[in-house]
């Protein structure tokens, strides 16, 4: 039994879905969003809910993944998903040149300009050190803030480099000397 695939999913006021074959398509206030749905997985609406429901067994492995690929799309079409990243170094800072490309100074000989896929936008702040990715499809806005976080990783030795905010890291000791 599963249990996320059991929940239901808040349908808020705005918000319209219409399910044919294989895919759902999400619609709401900040755009809309295609998500493919395998087969053997129905979805039903009862009081302003969205249920996810299973034909047999043999697709319990994929429900609990299609009721969660569905809730992020009603999410992300009326609130959004969005990922901070800091800049941590002397030196290294973000910049918008143009409307499709971050321009980043991370150390290197040169900068790099990163250019910004469709239906994501980002957000530098006046510091230049923080950068806020955001977007509908959760997916997307991850993926690209992993890519700005690969340009430089954080560094275990002196902790600089491009982080999440959330992110924890464990300062390394560096080489001890020899007595």
């Amino acid at each position: 039994m599963s249990r996320i695939g059991n929940k239901p999913i808040p349908l808020p006021a705005g918000v319209k879905y219409t399910h044919t074959g294989t895919k759902v398509v999400v619609e709401g206030p900040k755009g809309k969003i295609e998500q493919v749905v395998p087969a053997g997985i129905k979805l039903e609406t009862s009081d302003g809910h969205l249920q996810t429901v299973r034909e047999n067994d043999s697709q319990a492995a994929i429900h609990g993944l299609t009721r969660a690929l569905v809730a992020n799309a009603v999410h992300g079409v009326t609130q959004g998903w969005s990922k901070e990243l800091d800049i941590v170094g002397i030196g290294y800072r973000a910049e918008m040149k143009g409307k499709d490309t971050v321009v980043f100074t991370l150390g290197y000989s040169h900068p790099i300009e990163f250019p910004i896929p469709s239906g994501i936008s980002v957000a530098i702040d006046p510091k230049q050190t923080r950068v806020t990715v955001t977007g509908i499809d959760r997916q997307k806005v991850g993926q690209v803030a992993a890519d700005m976080r690969a340009l430089r990783k954080p560094d275990p030795y002196k902790n600089k480099g491009v982080r999440y905010v959330d992110e924890k890291l464990k300062k390394k000791a560096g080489k001890s000397g020899a007595k």
